[in-house]
């Protein structure tokens, strides 16, 4: 069992951020509830505790809280926001609202030594967010850090050890913010950094065939990054106990259902088995505009035509899926917390049980890129390694407004044009997605002289490491040029091409 840092979980949207941080430190890390007990804590290696921001005030009636014995752990204790105003509260401190709220890059000024600070200057460049501060402190505490609005921007207690940081290190914006981290990983928790992605593979593989035993186990298949890779987990666990069912739901990319046949077919020796249920899942969709209905709809009909699939393979016990620690934050709380639902997931807690199969999810706690590294340590083809991540509703959420089998061949041979002209940069490795959007809306053009009032696509081109923030990218005008006008050209029912530059968050990456 590897050392691991337990992250208690208030409701930050960036508390995904902190556990990719420590992860790339080479030391594990898990996402748990706020008030996990100090028992679970210490059933294991625990080397330290981080608790992590949230939007509530420590005052507040229900505001959410950890408890107070997990600071007689006798492990390392880092508060963040208000991870460090619960912490000062709970040793003694006060907290109140700010006169002076922070929000942004604000420069911090370390007023005192601290191995959490060690190797920075005494002026270093931060990111703030919040509207309470502490105060009360002088009894037991020390001030380390502060800010021209916040005279306790860090803190030590001295009894304890606790420390807080009233910024997010785990954010780009905080320049230093991994020196930061590291140092409370290496420098007060002396952790030795025992974890990389082959130990899980390892120790998953080991997993999965003592789970699983002599029973098999059905995959749906999408030909993504993500269960590609468990297939190939589960193909070095267990073998011939495995069968791949893929699925054509009617709203996937252009002859993408030929394509997947053919590159698992060719490279692999899985069992699989490939199902046309497009005009199924069609029906189901006529009508329907709300995104979350088209979610439902897809999921549950997906569930029909997998369980009349799966029910032709004898001694199935287990479902396994490639779910990851984005989509579970994106749906609700990994924690069950206080975090606050963006969007529903179809492959995350949809599954009813009805279907009669234990859910296997060996990726549940991984980043994107840790699948792609784990990916290309089982050998998995460069093409699928390095394919884009696609939305398991697939084109309906990027048909906005009604499905319609002409909507989705719009759309279908736009994308097309986007991916031949994208692929073409130099920058195209460093895309995370890039794909157009059939708006709901039909405008006015002029097309040999005549007037048209047809439909327009957005492009939607991103760049990021996980999904959970990302930026657009800024391509050659001469690529968008090209993309605008063989779109309207080539694609009929199309006259308008507009250019999405929204970063997440405030906005998603996928637009339903």
């Amino acid at each position: 069992m590897p050392e691991f840092v337990a992250i208690l979980d208030f409701g930050s949207q960036y508390t995904q951020l902190i556990a990719r941080r420590i992860r790339e430190q080479k030391v594990y890390c898990e996402i748990l509830k706020c008030d996990t007990s100090p028992e679970e804590l210490s059933s294991r290696q625990l080397k330290g505790i981080i608790l992590s921001g949230g939007p509530s005030g420590v005052y507040e009636e229900d505001a959410p809280r950890c408890n107070p014995a997990i600071f007689d752990l006798n492990v390392p204790i880092l508060g963040i926001c208000y991870g460090m105003q619960l912490g000062c509260e709970i040793l003694g401190g006060k907290v109140v609202p700010a006169q002076h709220r922070e929000y942004g890059s604000t420069e911090i000024e370390i007023s005192q030594e601290d191995d959490l600070f060690s190797g920075l200057d005494t002026s270093t460049t931060v990111w703030m967010s919040h509207g309470d501060r502490v105060t009360d402190i002088e009894e037991g505490f020390d001030t380390i850090a502060k800010t021209e609005n916040c005279p306790h921007a860090g803190i030590r207690h001295r009894e304890s050890g606790f420390r807080g940081i009233q910024f997010h290190p785990e954010v780009t914006h905080t320049p230093e913010g991994t020196t930061i981290l590291r140092n409370f990983l290496y420098s007060i928790c002396n952790c030795s950094g025992d974890w990389s992605l082959s130990r899980f593979i390892d120790e998953k593989t080991a997993e999965l065939k003592e789970t699983i035993g002599s029973k098999n186990v059905v995959l749906g298949l999408s030909g993504g990054v993500d269960s590609s890779v468990v297939a190939l987990l589960l193909d070095r666990s267990i073998g011939k106990q495995l069968t791949c069912i893929f699925v054509d739901n009617g709203v996937l990319r252009k002859d993408e259902r030929e394509q997947v046949r053919t590159m698992f077919t060719d490279n692999y020796e899985f069992n699989l088995r490939v199902v046309n249920a497009t005009e199924l899942f069609l029906n189901n969709l006529a009508g329907v505009v709300d995104p979350e209905e088209k979610r439902k709809r897809i999921g549950n009909t997906f569930i029909d035509v997998f369980k009349e699939e799966a029910a032709d393979i004898p001694d199935v016990e287990f479902l396994a899926q490639g779910t990851l620690y984005p989509d579970v934050i994106e749906s609700i709380s990994p924690i069950g917390g206080p975090s606050a639902t963006i969007k529903s997931h179809h492959n995350v807690g949809g599954l009813p049980e009805q279907l009669g199969f234990e859910l296997v999810e060996p990726l549940r706690s991984l980043f994107k890129d840790e699948v792609r590294q784990i990916g290309k340590e089982l050998g998995l083809a460069p093409e699928l390694l390095h394919r884009q991540p696609f939305p398991g509703p697939g084109l309906a959420v990027r048909v906005l407004g009604e499905v319609t089998a002409d909507n989705l061949d719009i759309l279908r041979n736009a994308d097309v044009i986007i991916q031949e002209e994208i692929e073409q940069w130099e920058g195209y490795p460093g895309i995370w997605q890039s794909f157009g959007v059939l708006l709901p809306v039909q405008t006015v053009g002029v097309m040999g002289d005549q007037r048209t009032y047809d439909n327009v696509i957005a492009l939607r081109i991103v760049e990021s490491l996980d999904g959970m923030t990302a930026n657009w990218i800024h391509l050659p005008q001469e690529i968008l040029a090209s993309i605008s006008s063989r779109i309207c050209n080539e694609v009929h029912g199309i006259n308008r091409v507009v250019l999405d530059i929204s970063s997440k968050p405030p906005s998603t990456i996928e637009w339903e």
